[in-house]
């Protein structure tokens, strides 16, 4: 005799968020970019306010230092600033990574990464970031059998952290907050974008899209009108979905946990 689906199973089966967003959103969205690049000031911060729309920000410190009060006007206007280590380490098999290559770093050196990252950050725009991008979305450092990840420290230091070029939105039910999949949003064509939000907001997910420059088309860059009809398309309630920041919705899936209603 087969035993009765629990409140958990029942919902998910059916397909539904275990977690009811706020509003009566039905998925999330975030919109986030990476490396402090000048695109994301200009044009980008006219675009989002176009768009409505507030957008977490990786930042290494030394881009930000050089536009320190642009940045700091990102802050006052509702933006969110997230730590992207200092020095950028990914994998050496990428030229440009080749002297800072994770390959042959450890987490000692990890740690100070992102330590320096966020007091540089906290001294120059007032915020301490809660929020963390793996760079080029690689989570170890070392290779073979002394490879090591590195998701622990950021565990201990923020509230969230993501990756890139992953292929799912997040199960708010499951996901591991220091290791959230971020979707890439780069010379992505609004109707994906479109279909990755509509999949969001049908399973009750979290969409992450990862971008880099803003505004005219180039490689590893959102379109400016992709923008503003993705700010437009997941600001319209009927589409059932939250724009928020990452640090936005970390916070409310963290309390959503603590409470027990996932």
């Amino acid at each position: 005799m087969s035993t009765p689906l629990d409140r958990r199973e029942f919902l998910a089966a059916a397909g539904a968020a275990l977690s009811p967003w706020p509003h009566g959103r039905r998925g999330a969205v975030s919109l986030t970019f990476d490396d402090a690049r000048p695109s994301q000031l200009d044009p980008g911060m006219a675009l989002l306010e176009k768009g409505k729309a507030r957008a977490t920000f990786y930042v290494s410190p030394h881009r930000v230092r050089e536009r320190v009060e642009d940045w700091r006007a990102a802050v006052k206007a509702g933006h969110e600033i997230g730590n992207h280590t200092k020095t950028h380490p990914c994998t050496g098999n990428y030229a440009f990574s080749r002297k800072n290559a994770l390959e042959t770093l450890d987490l000692a050196h990890m740690e100070r990464d992102l330590d320096d990252a966020t007091a540089e950050i906290k001294q120059m725009l007032g915020v301490t970031p809660v929020s963390f991008a793996y760079p080029c979305g690689q989570t170890y450092v070392g290779r073979g059998e002394n490879l090591k990840s590195y998701i622990p420290l950021v565990a201990k230091r923020f509230l969230s952290g993501r990756g890139y070029l992953n292929e799912a939105a997040n199960d708010p039910t499951i996901c591991d907050l220091a290791y959230l999949m971020g979707t890439g949003y780069d010379q992505v064509p609004f109707t994906e974008v479109k279909r990755m939000m509509d999949t969001a907001a049908r399973e009750g997910r979290w969409l992450i899209l990862v971008g880099h420059d803003m505004g005219p088309r180039k490689f590893q860059s959102v379109e400016a009108e992709i923008l503003i009809e993705t700010c437009a398309y997941a600001n319209d309630p009927a589409n059932g979905l939250w724009l928020a920041t990452v640090g936005e919705v970390a916070r409310h899936v963290a309390a959503q946990r603590k409470s027990g209603a996932i």
